[in-house]
């Protein structure tokens, strides 16, 4: 069953992601060395590594060699975990946790966490733009526009900003939603479009895949909302039940846990039934889209 072998599958990619970024993250022998050793530990055994699994299997299902794979996934990722380290700075969310260790700017210091989110994002568009890796220049060029789309003004730093004046601001349940579209489901979808990238689907041909990765983004920030409201702080690795201390208009809040929980269920029953063209080479997709409202943390 796949459900079983979901598990096997995250495992993998969390460690194919960590030797990707051992390798890529050598500690030099000078005065950059505390920058790479903060990267490092963001970027390093955390995490359930779900934005490169989606990119991987998507890539896995139209025959792409997975050593590529996985450094594109590496490239999302990075975005990903540059991401946590500014959204977790005291000008931020002023996080004390994340994956369960100290923030990084509490265990180095806020101008290193602020240089290795730069240099994690720099890096993902390094990795993307190396033509020895990826020799066609149109497909370079589809990853990066992809990436930095998802990832600008129109994708999740337009939602963190958007999440910033929620504090301040009363949303209803569409501006919530477009909200965590940008800032959560953006990486999400840019995952599995990458994925299609890679394997050279046309445009016109992503359809399904983008309603898919569209669904499960919803589901995966309802869950979140879920965790937060009602959640383990252990399991998490996090501070949890910020969002109603701030105020924050959430799924839970506007529609409350049962229906946000009906919600995200229908949204992944909705993400799976996108996939029908495919057969057994899309299961662990599906797999993917129930572990997003299953998941302990």
């Amino acid at each position: 069953m796949v459900n079983e072998e979901l598990p096997a599958a995250l495992d993998r990619i969390a460690n194919d992601v960590d030797a990707c970024f051992d390798a890529i993250l050598p500690v030099p022998q000078d005065a950059r060395a505390r920058l790479i050793e903060a990267m490092r530990y963001a970027a390093i055994g955390g995490g359930k590594r779900m934005r490169p699994l989606l990119c991987v299997t998507t890539a896995g299902m139209l025959a792409v060699d997975r050593e590529t794979a996985v450094r594109v996934g590496c490239a999302i990722e990075a975005i990903h975990v540059y991401s946590l380290i500014h959204d977790d700075l005291p000008c931020m969310d002023d996080d004390a946790l994340r994956h369960g260790k100290p923030t990084l700017h509490r265990q180095f210091d806020e101008a290193t966490a602020v240089l290795a989110g730069d240099s994690l994002h720099a890096l993902a568009f390094e990795i993307l733009s190396d033509a020895d890796r990826l020799p066609d220049p149109f497909t370079r060029a589809e990853l990066v526009s992809c990436l930095a789309q998802a990832n600008g003004a129109n994708g999740m730093a337009g939602g963190q900003m958007m999440d910033i004046v929620a504090e301040t601001s009363e949303f209803d349940l569409p501006t919530v939603t477009r909200l965590q579209q940008l800032k959560t489901g953006a990486l999400l979808a840019a995952s599995v479009e990458m994925g299609a990238i890679l394997g050279h689907l046309p445009a016109e041909g992503r359809r399904s895949l983008r309603h898919y990765a569209h669904d499960i983004g919803l589901a995966f920030q309802i869950a979140d909302d879920l965790l937060d409201h009602e959640g383990d702080e252990e399991l998490a690795g996090k501070a949890l039940r910020k969002d109603a201390q701030a105020g924050k208009s959430t799924f839970v809040s506007l529609l409350g846990a049962d229906r946000a929980r009906d919600q995200a269920r229908a949204l992944v029953d909705q993400a799976i039934g996108h996939l029908e063209a495919y057969g057994r080479e899309a299961d662990l997709l599906r797999a993917v889209a129930r572990f997003v409202v299953e998941r302990p943390n």
